[in-house]
């Protein structure tokens, strides 16, 4: 689906979707406990191979809008029929590998294009170093995975800045395992506010992990149980992050954003990096409300290290700022769905934005940038498809997005919020 934006204003009041992060650990908690309702729940693309891959290991997911209710495995997950699809879900992949090392028979994991394209190595060889079987069928680290091996805890070593989800996959199976699992990290740990919700997300089904000197570990023997039976999901800043963009951008009469209530996403840094670049933002953390509108914007320099998911939203802010905007520590940010960093260089470039790349650094030369409408692609990345939607928003003429239906994969409905803010978008 192509998507058309034209230069428009932006105002009233919108709602992102609850957080997909969230969602997923809380699907795959419920998974793990003997039965639980997840509510408040992002229901999208991403979220669906969640509940697919509990199925598949033996549980039972009914759904009524955002509402999932879960039997679960309890801590026992059968071997599936067949292969998981996992679509194009790297968090469905990477926790679900965790909770495929526990069976005793193997388990076949795949995905599309792109999440064949991922790393998964260093988790492969912490479940290798737990005597459990994780192989690439390819040999490159990367799925389809073949995994199993009935693991019963133990200790592991593994490099903290690939992915904060290989931590998250181990942290949930260990409970389960017998003598638990201690992590011992290699390096410093990247997008450390995704463990952080991890933590907060098995706390609230009753799990309990600590943090050591070295890393994490999470004791055996454990159950998963939701408190009340019942699991709420909070927004989600990540998606929140294009609404807050365009109200600084485009809201000339103000944008409110609901559903902001504090929780562990790393994200809410949206907040304080629009304050630091000059927009008029201020969040009511009580009401979980967050008002913003348009004024001028100046660059700043952005670490992404723990909010990788933020920079196709940073650099389009920054195309639209005077001055640089530099975003560092971003070479993880090169292994999701797409390449995001080169992707939104590129793609921005399309546009008239002057950026210089490098491998662990974007900058984007606000001062020299007049945005222009153009045809850009999406990437098949539902976040450089979101920032982009942005970038329409001011661009002079009408700026065309190639693959405008990958926002279900975190934002079903985010063309829709935009157009009731008032935004001309045009879909074909």
């Amino acid at each position: 689906m192509d998507v058309s934006i034209a230069p428009s204003a932006v105002a009233g009041d919108a709602r992102a979707p609850p957080s997909k992060s969230y969602t997923h650990r809380a699907i795959l908690a419920a998974g793990y406990s003997e039965a639980a309702t997840v509510a408040d729940a992002l229901v999208s693309a991403d979220t669906r191979a969640t509940m697919r891959s509990v199925e598949a290991f033996g549980g039972a997911v009914d759904r009524a809008g955002s509402t999932i209710e879960v039997r679960g495995f309890d801590g026992r997950p059968e071997i599936p029929n067949d292969v998981i699809d996992c679509a194009n879900s790297g968090t469905t992949m990477r926790l679900v590998t965790g909770c495929a090392s526990l069976g005793a028979g193997l388990t076949v994991l795949t995905g599309d294009d792109s999440l064949r394209s991922r790393p998964h190595g260093p988790l492969l060889d912490a479940i290798a170093q737990l005597d459990g079987r994780a192989e690439s069928t390819r040999g490159n680290g990367q799925a389809p995975l073949v995994v199993g091996g009935n693991v019963q805890g133990g200790e592991v070593s593994i490099p903290g800045d690939v992915s904060s989800q290989f931590i998250t996959a181990l942290l949930m199976a260990g409970a389960v395992t017998e003598s638990g699992i201690d992590i011992d990290l290699e390096t410093e740990l990247k997008s450390a506010p995704y463990v952080d919700i991890t933590v907060e997300v098995l706390a609230d089904f009753g799990v309990e992990v600590e943090r050591t000197d070295a890393g994490f570990a999470v004791p055996g023997g454990q159950s998963y149980r939701a408190e009340g039976g019942t699991y709420h999901v909070p927004g989600d800043f990540s998606s929140m992050s294009y609404l807050l963009a365009a109200g600084a951008v485009a809201g000339d009469e103000g944008v409110t954003v609901h559903g902001a209530r504090p929780s562990a996403q790393g994200d809410s840094a949206i907040v304080s990096i629009l304050e630091r670049m000059g927009a008029d933002v201020e969040w009511n953390q009580a009401e979980g409300t967050i008002d913003v509108s348009r004024t001028a914007l100046s660059g700043v320099e952005v670490d992404v290290g723990d909010t990788p998911d933020l920079l196709p939203t940073v650099a389009t802010l920054g195309a639209i700022a005077d001055g640089d905007t530099r975003i560092v520590n971003c070479e993880h940010v090169r292994y999701k769905e797409t390449d995001r960093v080169s992707a939104m260089a590129e793609e921005l470039g399309k546009m008239g934005a002057s950026v210089t790349e490098e491998h662990d650094t974007l900058t984007i030369h606000g001062s020299e940038t007049d945005l222009v409408g153009a045809d850009v692609d999406g990437r098949h990345d539902h976040r450089i498809v979101m920032s982009l939607a942005v970038a329409g928003l001011v661009a002079e003429g009408r700026t065309t997005i190639k693959g405008g239906e990958h926002v279900d994969v975190s934002f079903p409905g985010f063309f829709d919020v935009l157009d009731g803010l008032g935004a001309t978008v045009e879909r074909s």
